[in-house]
C-alpha cells in the first residue's frame, strides 16, 4: 500500500512538474520572440525569419527608441508616479487596515467601515462620474489625476487587514503593557512582522501603476503628461499619427515599425522584471496568510 502510494505520489507530482514547466516555456515564448525582434536587423523582421533568436543582430532599434523625446518622457512620467503613488497607496492600506484589524471592543464603528470600504470594491458610480468628480476636483490633466483616485486599493486594505488580523493579540496587550502606543505598536511591531504582506502589497502597488495605462489616455489632454503604458497604447495598438514625426520616418528605413515596437515593450517590461525577484520571496506567503483568516 505504501509503494503504490509512493508511485501515485511520485506521478503525480512528475504530471505537476510537465505541466507547469509546459505552461512557464507558454509564457516565456513570446517574451523571448519580443526580444529576438528587437534584436534583429529590419529586412529579417519583414521577411518572417525571426523565431526565437536575432537574424542580423543590431541595436539600431534601442538606439531609436531611447532617443525618441516621447519615449523618455512618458518613461520619467512612470517613473514618477510609481516613486509618488506606491508609498501613498502603501501608507493609507496600513492605516486603514490596522485599525479595521481590531474588534468592536477596541474599534466602536469598526463593522460600519468595513463594509463602507467593501461596498466601494461591489459597486461603482460608472465612467463619467469618476470622470466628472476628477475634474471638478481641479487635478484633470495633472500629474495627481494618475494617483490621486486609485489611493485606497481596497483589495489591498483586505489582505492586509487579515494578516493584521492573524498576528497573536498577545504582542498587541504585551507592548501596551510596556507603555507602547497605538502608534509605536503599529510601526515598531505590527508592520515589521507583516513585512510578507507588505511586500506582496508593495509588488501589488508597483505593477499596477506601472502597467496602468486607461487612466493615462482618459484623464490626459496633452501626449506629453502620458505615461509610458498610455504612450505605447497609442504607438503600438491604436497609433496616434499625430506622435509620428518627420524623424521617425526617415529612421524607419533603417529600423522596422515591428522592431521599433518590440524594443519599446522589452524597455518597459525590464523595470518590473528587476523589481519582481527581490520581492518573490515574499509572495506566497504574504498572500496565503492574508486571505484564510476573515
Amino acid at each position: 500500500m505504501h509503494i503504490q502510494t509512493s508511485i501515485s505520489r511520485r506521478t503525480f507530482l512528475a504530471f505537476n512538474y510537465v505541466l507547469l514547466t509546459a505552461v512557464a516555456v507558454a509564457c516565456l515564448l513570446p517574451l523571448v520572440n519580443v526580444l529576438a525582434i528587437s534584436f534583429s536587423s529590419s529586412a529579417a523582421v519583414g521577411a518572417g525569419k525571426v523565431h526565437l533568436w536575432p537574424v542580423g543582430f543590431n541595436l539600431k532599434s534601442y538606439a531609436f527608441v531611447l532617443n525618441k523625446p516621447e519615449f523618455a518622457k512618458s518613461f520619467l512620467v512612470s517613473l514618477g508616479r510609481v516613486a509618488v503613488g506606491v508609498p501613498l497607496n502603501m501608507l493609507l492600506t496600513i492605516l486603514i487596515a490596522y485599525p479595521l484589524s481590531k474588534g468592536s471592543r477596541e474599534f466602536r464603528f469598526r463593522n460600519a467601515y468595513a463594509w463602507y470600504f467593501v461596498l466601494t470594491m461591489l459597486f461603482s458610480g460608472g465612467l463619467i462620474p469618476w470622470y466628472m468628480t476628477i475634474k471638478l476636483t481641479g487635478i484633470l490633466d495633472t500629474f495627481w489625476a494618475m494617483i490621486l483616485p486609485g489611493a485606497v486599493p481596497v483589495f489591498n486594505v483586505i489582505l492586509l487587514l487579515n494578516f493584521f488580523k492573524s498576528l497573536p493579540d498577545e504582542i498587541d496587550q504585551a507592548a501596551q503593557i510596556d507603555g507602547a502606543g497605538r502608534w509605536q505598536a503599529l510601526w515598531r511591531i505590527a508592520v515589521p512582522l507583516s513585512a510578507p504582506a507588505v511586500a506582496t502589497l508593495t509588488l501589488f502597488c508597483i505593477v499596477t501603476h506601472w502597467n496602468a495605462w486607461f487612466d493615462g489616455l482618459i484623464l490626459m489632454n496633452r501626449p506629453e503628461h502620458y505615461p509610458l503604458q498610455s504612450y505605447l497604447q497609442t504607438v503600438i495598438v491604436n497609433r496616434d499619427l499625430s506622435l509620428v514625426t518627420a524623424q521617425d520616418l526617415l529612421n524607419w528605413s533603417e529600423v522596422s515599425d515591428r522592431t521599433s515596437k518590440a524594443a519599446q515593450v522589452f524597455v518597459a517590461v525590464i523595470p518590473v522584471l528587476l523589481v519582481y525577484p527581490f520581492l518573490q520571496k515574499y509572495f506566497a506567503e504574504g498572500i496565503v496568510m492574508g486571505s484564510v483568516k476573515g
